[in-house]
């Protein structure tokens, strides 16, 4: 674990994980679904259909012909309303296809299970499934498993860590689809040659864990994959430290993990896999966390991917109080959104809702120098340094301080007694320094 036992820098943060003990329900069908063409990184999909096309679920209904790209399909069955644009989370528009559903969920018939002979249909097959990173970055989870350097990755890396404040739908996961996550490591390792699997899981998660080391011996599979029990701390759950913590390599910004040997995957990204692989039902679902003080009925919910987020709620029991803020994702890293009419799109694995209190951003103070942020940086970056480097515009100073290390975990802005957004400066000032270096 680490280099001879240490761990990077971290903080301790209040998990409020009150559903984890929430089994998981299925949300019945809205009356519409808005399914976004813009699911994953890289260029988005064109839509395959047009305005009163009959759709079934599974059904292709988005997809690029550009290399950085996944497949979006239809999660519901019937009628396509209209091909529109919304404002999209980061501002921009994205392109979407609005479904009115006649709920009766007929799946598509071309749906089966893939047929792998080699590697190459392996690959092929992970992304007609239209996978992609369900922990919160949605890279094309077909390009992350076909690495440049195959020859020289060994290991597979599953992230359960779930570190985030709230969210408990990996957990969750863990407890209820075991043996998906192992089937899923288990054909990456085969089709990818790896020698050695990892599931890392924070140490808060004791159920989960005993349940995956049961599950691995039942099946099997104790000689080739090892739960790791990690530190219940924050960021534990990122793919640089994860690396650290279990192996020890140092990732540094810009590299892959294929740099150093590793795949690393989120365990919700490996067990969709395993089931895929096994049924053939391409990505149109989601779990998702919902929770915070304004949802009268906190719970883990699957949900059809393009679903508004108001319906989701509603099948929360709604609101008790009205929301202050709204996050798709967690405290530390989610997004704040103005709507609840946002659809659900592939990596979204929590709603939260807050009044009061929580929902309200401290008001600043001046800096005292005492240094927290920087002894909270995995890092060691120096944010106060940077914030003032940035505030003169010094891009040769934000270089030297190497800005670009920052992975905007929020460690930072949590730990500040001032209450400054430090994480985002940071985030303001790699901006700045992108486009400063590349003049």
């Amino acid at each position: 674990m680490g280099q001879q036992g240490k761990h990077l820098n971290s903080i301790k943060v209040s998990h409020e994980k009150h559903t984890a003990g929430c089994a998981t329900e299925i949300m019945a069908i809205p009356e519409t679904v808005c399914i976004s063409m813009s699911q994953h990184i890289g260029a988005p999909c064109k839509p395959l259909v047009k305005k009163g096309d009959q759709v079934k679920v599974g059904q292709l209904i988005g997809d690029t012909d550009a290399f950085v790209s996944a497949p979006i399909h239809s999660s519901v069955s019937g009628t396509v309303k209209e091909i529109s644009t919304i404002r999209s989370v980061t501002g921009g528009e994205d392109q979407v296809v609005i479904i009115e559903t006649d709920g009766n969920q007929d799946v598509c018939e071309e749906i089966k299970p893939p047929v792998i002979n080699d590697m190459k249909d392996f690959i092929a097959a992970v992304r007609a499934s239209g996978l992609v990173g369900l922990g919160g970055a949605s890279f094309p989870t077909h390009i992350k498993l076909n690495p440049k350097n195959l020859e020289e990755v060994d290991t597979l890396i599953v992230n359960a860590a779930e570190c985030e404040p709230f969210i408990t739908s990996d957990h969750r996961l863990m407890l209820e689809n075991t043996e998906y996550i192992i089937k899923g490591a288990v054909a990456i390792m085969k089709h990818l040659g790896l020698k050695k699997g990892h599931i890392g899981v924070e140490e808060n998660k004791p159920d989960a864990i005993e349940k995956l080391r049961k599950v691995i011996a039942d099946m099997g599979h104790s000689g080739d994959i090892e739960v790791n029990v990690l530190r219940a701390r924050y960021p534990q759950g990122a793919e640089r430290v994860m690396i650290y913590e279990i192996t020890g390599k140092t990732l540094r910004a810009g590299m892959l993990p294929a740099d150093v040997g590793v795949i690393l995957s989120n365990v919700t990204t490996i067990a969709f896999l395993g089931q895929y692989l096994e049924t053939g039902r391409p990505l149109t679902t989601k779990r998702v966390t919902v929770d915070g003080n304004a949802v009268a009925e906190p719970k883990n919910i699957i949900v059809p991917i393009g679903a508004r987020i108001a319906d989701v709620i509603a099948a929360c029991g709604g609101y008790k109080a009205e929301p202050k803020k709204i996050l798709m994702g967690g405290p530390m890293m989610g997004r704040a959104v103005y709507s609840d009419e946002f659809p659900i799109i592939k990596n979204n694995n929590a709603i939260l809702a807050f009044d009061g209190p929580q929902a309200l951003i401290p008001e600043e103070t001046g800096c005292i120098k005492c240094g927290r942020c920087h002894g909270a940086c995995p890092f060691k970056l120096l944010p106060v340094s940077i914030a003032e480097a940035y505030e003169t515009k010094d891009a040769e100073r934000l270089e030297a301080l190497e800005v670009m290390q920052c992975m905007e975990c929020g460690s930072c802005s949590y730990i500040c007694p001032a209450r400054r957004p430090l994480a985002f400066i940071n985030k303001m000032s790699k901006g700045f320094l992108k486009e400063a270096t590349s003049k």
